[in-house]
């Protein structure tokens, strides 16, 4: 059996690894181990840090819907309840962003019942 040398495909691993922490701090940018357990972390970190985005933006909109409907002299679990019995079917999301950026639009929709 023939020997087979895998000197360049190590060093192409090697060298991608160490561009993925490009800018890391001290030996984690530099040193293969270090890098290699330094995108372990960062990796994991990114992943979970996806869903709590999702988490946060819900959080905000709610907060910002809480507070334009308050102005309306309504709280917040009445404005939905209200949205779910008069089956309006707009997401959080979009609430938050009319009742920030076209108030008279959501006094319409509050008046729905």
């Amino acid at each position: 059996m023939t020997r087979v040398k895998r000197g360049v495909q190590q060093h192409k691993r090697r060298e991608r690894i160490l561009k993925q922490t490009k800018g890391s701090m001290w030996t984690r940018k530099t040193k293969i181990r270090q890098a290699k357990e330094a995108l372990l972390h960062a990796w994991s970190h990114a992943f979970a840090d996806r869903k709590k985005k999702k988490r946060t933006s819900r959080r905000l909109w709610q907060i910002q819907l809480n507070a334009a409907a308050r102005q309306q002299g309504i709280s917040y679990s009445k404005l939905i309840a209200q949205l779910k019995t008069a089956k309006i079917a707009l997401d959080r999301k979009v609430l938050a962003d009319i009742a920030q950026n076209h108030p008279e639009v959501f006094t319409k929709v509050l008046a729905t019942k």
